[in-house]
């Protein structure tokens, strides 16, 4: 009796594929896709970014996270017109001190300090005023305070420019990861 003429040989390109279909079965509701799709499509993540107008701001920090966003969600088109989605945006920020540096006990003294804001977002179908999503972030930025008053100023105004870029980043791929899922 030859190899080739085993039972085994015969039946094992059978026993193969009857095995791959009882792994692949499971498998075949699972798809993986890029996180935005298609940007040309019209249901596509993108394109349903580019379709949420967000409430009015009162801050000059939440000024800066509302303008990144509108920058990111629109690719620099600015808001829509008729928008498929609405964002009620809250932004806060406080400072805090993270190091004292006591050079002598007569001058002011250079220190460090910590930036921490915080968005607090809710996205909306305006058609069905269905809640897609909600979210918090925050994000912290460092910065010198130096004995100079307009630099100090100036150091604060980069921390919080620096801060809002990154909580944008934040928000922005937040939300972008709840369309995909519930828009």
């Amino acid at each position: 009796m030859s190899l080739s003429d085993r039972p085994f040989r015969r039946l094992a390109p059978a026993v193969l594929a009857a095995g791959m279909m009882v792994l692949a079965g499971p498998l075949a509701g699972c798809t993986v896709g890029p996180l935005y799709g298609n940007a040309y499509a019209p249901n596509s993540t993108t394109a349903k970014l580019a379709d949420i107008r967000i409430s009015s701001v009162s801050t000059r920090q939440a000024q800066e996270v509302r303008n990144h966003l509108i920058f990111m969600f629109s690719g620099g088109k600015g808001e829509p017109a008729d928008p498929a989605y609405a964002m009620d945006l809250v932004v806060t920020s406080y400072t805090s001190s993270a190091a004292v540096i006591q050079a002598s006990t007569t001058e002011r003294s250079p220190t460090a300090s910590l930036l921490n804001m915080t968005a607090r977002y809710t996205v909306r179908d305006t058609a069905t005023g269905k809640v897609v999503g909600t979210g918090q972030r925050q994000v912290a930025s460092a910065y010198d305070v130096p004995l100079q008053e307009f630099a100090a100023l100036r150091a604060l105004r980069d921390a919080e420019n620096r801060a809002a870029r990154e909580l944008a980043e934040q928000v922005r791929l937040a939300v972008a990861q709840e369309i995909a899922r519930n828009g």
